[in-house]
């Protein structure tokens, strides 16, 4: 489990996330495609200059029919299920374990203005297993980046680190390849080669590190670059992130 002290999140992550269920109530009934409850874990901001939140979240809800980006990204969950809820009903919200996969993370200082106490200082986006990028239309405000979550903002979210590509590898590490191609690494999709030719299939094992935040490597960390790409290869570990997700790499 992640330290929640110290999460640290990346792009590329396959997470399995989870929240306790807790107790709230159902606000302004129940629509086709969401359910508006009395939110547990988060305080008013009196002192926001720009927004007024009530304390009520509206969250996406599956119908079974055309579903919407919204819904197609929401974790949350009510028990019992919406369908059977109306307004003033007491129920539970909450994520059941659920794998996702890390598309996008900001860091915010100050905190981020939300309506809402705590500020948070994090935000990180994140789509549930089977769902990709491709499948949200270019005019949807989630932009493909799917459900954004913020890991310091009060709710109790657990998180499980079940794959984390190039583990050993740090955002701006530069690498040479086995074929002597030069590549600087800002995640496991965002390799550049320094040779200005097309990525193709991107680099290959074993990694020899160059640099780490602009200077030379350490014994220490040359050595675990390279025993963690000894076996294998780039398109191996796309792969097994692809069966683990169920989903497509995020450009």
């Amino acid at each position: 489990m992640m330290d929640a002290d110290a999460r640290d999140f990346r792009v590329g992550d396959v997470l399995s996330i989870a929240c306790p269920f807790t107790p709230t109530r159902v606000e302004q009934g129940v629509t086709w495609d969401n359910v508006s409850v009395r939110w547990p874990w988060w305080e008013i901001d009196s002192e926001s200059d720009f927004f007024d939140w009530n304390g009520v979240v509206a969250l996406g809800v599956d119908t079974g029919e055309c579903v919407a980006p919204d819904v197609q990204a929401e974790l949350f969950r009510t028990e019992p299920p919406p369908q059977h809820l109306k307004a003033g009903d007491i129920c539970r919200v909450g994520v059941p374990p659920t794998v996702v996969h890390v598309t996008a993370v900001d860091h915010h200082d100050p905190p981020l203005e939300t309506g809402w106490l705590p500020r948070p200082r994090q935000t990180v986006a994140v789509l549930r297993r089977g769902v990709s990028y491709r499948e949200f239309p270019d005019g949807s405000h989630l932009d493909g980046s799917g459900y954004t979550i913020h890991p310091d903002d009060g709710i109790p979210f657990g998180f499980e680190l079940l794959m984390r590509p190039y583990a050993h590898l740090d955002l701006g590490d530069e690498v040479a390849d086995a074929t002597g191609r030069a590549w600087r690494f800002d995640g496991p999709w965002e390799w550049t080669p320094f040779d200005g030719e097309p990525v193709g299939t991107g680099p290959g094992w074993p990694l020899v590190l160059l640099t780490r935040a602009g200077a030379p490597c350490s014994i220490e960390q040359a050595e675990a670059v390279a025993a963690s790409t000894v076996n294998g290869s780039h398109q191996e570990t796309v792969r097994d992130w692809m069966s683990l997700t169920e989903a497509s790499p995020t450009p």
